[in-house]
C-alpha cells in the first residue's frame, strides 16, 4: 500500500514538473544576437559579460492597412500653371525617406471602431468620445438639401466603406494616436507578452508610451525573459512594438501620390507625371475601361457624377475608399473623393525654407514630464503620458522640479533647430539661437510679429491674416473640385480646428532600417 501512494506522489510531482516547464517554455523567447563587440570585445547576451541583451532583428513589420514606400528623390512643387497666383508650391527637389502609408483613406466603418472604443473604455467620460465625433453637419449648404447625408451618410452601412468626413485635424492626429496604442497592443498580446484586458476603463486603458515608462500593467504576462531567466516586459529595444502612426508630411503625401517609381529604370525618371497615372488626361486609356474616369471629381459647373443612363465616374458625392484604380505604390484615390489633412502647417513661402532631406514644417518639440530622481510622473485620466514644452515649469504636471531646475534646456541649440513651426517668420527661437533664456521665452510670441500686426495706427490691433500656427495643409482634391486640385502639387490650408464635407485623412508610418524593401 506504501508502495503504490508512493508511486501516485511520485506520478504527481512528475506531473506538477512538467507543468512548470511547459508553462516555462510557454514564455516567449526572443531569438537573441550571438557574438562580440567591435567596440570592447565583451560578449553579447551573456550574463557574465554583463548580461547585455541584443535581439536579432530582420525588419520592421508592416502595420495593418499599411503599404510600404520607397523613398528618393522627387521633384516637389506644381508642375502646371499656378491659376491662383498663390506661387506657394514652388518646385524644388528633395529626397524622402522610405516610409508607410495606408493603401486607402480612412472609412466611415474604421472611424466608427475607433468611437465604439471611447465609448466604452472612457464611459465614465462621455466628453471624450463626443469631442471625438465627427460633425456631421458638414453637410449642410445654403439652398441645398443634403439633409440625408446629415442622417445617414456617416452611421448607415450602406457608406460603411465611404471616406469619414466632418473630422478635423486635431480628431485625425487623436485617431492616430488611438490606432498605435491598438495594434501594439494586438502585438503584445500575439507575442505572448499580454493576455487581452476587455476590463480596460478610463487611465486604465493600454497606452503604448505608458506601457514602456511602466506605468501600465493591465493583463502583462511578463512573458519575455531576461538573461537570468526572470520575466520583464518588452522594450522599444525587443523590436515588438511599431512605431506610431500619424499623419502624412506634406512631402511624404506628394512623393507617395506621383508614385513615380512606375516611370524609374535604374536611376532615371523616363517620365514625370501631372496627375497620379501617366499623362494629361483624366480618363482611362485601357482598352477594357476607356473613356472611363481615374478619379471622383467635379466635371464642371453642375456636373458631379455624369449622365443618368452611364454615370461614368459615377459617385456624388464620395466614393467607396478603395474604388477607381491605385497608383503604382498600390494607393487609391490619391486624387479625388476627398482632401486629405497632412501634418505640415502651412506657410506661403514654406519651399524657400524647407530642408532638402525629408522637408517638414510643424515640429513642436516636447519631452515627458520627470521628477528629480529620474522617473517619470504619473500619467494623465486618460491613460497617457504628460509632456511639456521644453523649459516649461515641470511643477505644474505634478513634478517635484521647477522652472530654475530646467532653465538651461532654453540654451540647447538643437532644440531651436528642432521647433520649426515658425522657422524665420519672425520668431525669436530662429533669430538668437543658443543663448536664448528663459527670461526671453516671455518674449517669444510666434506669428505675432509675421501674420498678426497693428492696423493704420497704434490703436488698432488684431488679426488680420487667416494664417496661424493652426493653420494646417490639405492636398489632393475632393469630389467638390474642379481638376487643377487633382494635381498632388497644389496645396492648400484651414484651421485645424474646422472640417468639412470633402476633407479625409489617412495615416502613415515611419520606415526604419534600411530604405529599401529588397
Amino acid at each position: 500500500m506504501k508502495v503504490k501512494r508512493s508511486f501516485a506522489i511520485f506520478i504527481l510531482l512528475l506531473i506538477v514538473a512538467w507543468t512548470f516547464q511547459a508553462c516555462k517554455q510557454s514564455r516567449t523567447k526572443l531569438p537573441r544576437r550571438s557574438g562580440q563587440s567591435s567596440k570592447t570585445g565583451w560578449y553579447y547576451n551573456d550574463p557574465k559579460w554583463g548580461g547585455f541583451e541584443v535581439i536579432d532583428f530582420t525588419d520592421q513589420e508592416t502595420g495593418p492597412g499599411l503599404v510600404f514606400i520607397e523613398g528618393g528623390t522627387f521633384v516637389m512643387g506644381n508642375p502646371e500653371q499656378d491659376i491662383t497666383y498663390s506661387w506657394d508650391a514652388m518646385k524644388r527637389r528633395v529626397t524622402i525617406s522610405s516610409y508607410y502609408m495606408d493603401e486607402t483613406e480612412v472609412s466611415n466603418l474604421d472611424y466608427r471602431e475607433y468611437l465604439h472604443w471611447l465609448a466604452r473604455v472612457f464611459a465614465d467620460y462621455p466628453m471624450i468620445y463626443k469631442k471625438a465625433l465627427p460633425d456631421t453637419l458638414v453637410w449642410r449648404r445654403p439652398l441645398a438639401y443634403n439633409e440625408p447625408f446629415v442622417k445617414y451618410y456617416f452611421r448607415y452601412p450602406a457608406f460603411n466603406d465611404y471616406p469619414v468626413v466632418g473630422v478635423t485635424w486635431v480628431q485625425a492626429n487623436n485617431y492616430s494616436s488611438w490606432r498605435t496604442d491598438r495594434v501594439n497592443e494586438k502585438l503584445l498580446i500575439d507575442a505572448g507578452v499580454m493576455e487581452f484586458d476587455d476590463q480596460q476603463s478610463g487611465p486604465n486603458n493600454f497606452n503604448t508610451e505608458a506601457y514602456l515608462a511602466g506605468q501600465y500593467e493591465g493583463q502583462s504576462k511578463g512573458a519575455l525573459t531576461d538573461l537570468e531567466g526572470n520575466e520583464r516586459h518588452a522594450r522599444l529595444e525587443d523590436g515588438i512594438l511599431l512605431p506610431r502612426y500619424r499623419l502624412p508630411t506634406e512631402a511624404e503625401w506628394e512623393f507617395a501620390a506621383y508614385a513615380l517609381i512606375g516611370n524609374t529604370q535604374d536611376e532615371r525618371i523616363s517620365l514625370g507625371r501631372i496627375y497620379p497615372w501617366n499623362g494629361h488626361f483624366l480618363r482611362n486609356p485601357d482598352r477594357a475601361y476607356r473613356g472611363l474616369f481615374l478619379a471622383n471629381f467635379k466635371r464642371g459647373r453642375g456636373d458631379y457624377m455624369g449622365v443618368a443612363g452611364y454615370l461614368n465616374d459615377g459617385y456624388a458625392p464620395t466614393a467607396p475608399v478603395d474604388a477607381f484604380w491605385p497608383n503604382d505604390y498600390g494607393l487609391y484615390n490619391m486624387a479625388g473623393n476627398v482632401n486629405e489633412w497632412v501634418l505640415d502647417v502651412y506657410r506661403p513661402l514654406s519651399y524657400m525654407d524647407f530642408d532638402d532631406f525629408n522637408p517638414f514644417r510643424g515640429n513642436v518639440f516636447k519631452t515627458m514630464v520627470r521628477n528629480k530622481d529620474g522617473t517619470f510622473v504619473e500619467k494623465d485620466s486618460l491613460g497617457r503620458m504628460r509632456y511639456r514644452l521644453m523649459g516649461e515649469d515641470p511643477s505644474k504636471y505634478g513634478s517635484d522640479m521647477t522652472a530654475e531646475d530646467v532653465k538651461h534646456e532654453l540654451q540647447r541649440y538643437n532644440y531651436h533647430k528642432a521647433d520649426n513651426r515658425n522657422y524665420l517668420d519672425g520668431d525669436l527661437a530662429s533669430t538668437i539661437g543658443p543663448n536664448w533664456s528663459p527670461d526671453q521665452a516671455d518674449e517669444y510670441k510666434g506669428t505675432a510679429s509675421m501674420y498678426n500686426y497693428k492696423g493704420f495706427d497704434d490703436n488698432h490691433t488684431g488679426a488680420t491674416s487667416l494664417i496661424s500656427d493652426e493653420s494646417r495643409v490639405y492636398k489632393g482634391g475632393g469630389w467638390r473640385d474642379l481638376p487643377y486640385w487633382l494635381v498632388p502639387g497644389t496645396r492648400r490650408f484651414m484651421d485645424q480646428n474646422r472640417s468639412t464635407d470633402d476633407i479625409g485623412f489617412r495615416c502613415a508610418m515611419i520606415h526604419v532600417g534600411k530604405p529599401s524593401s529588397y
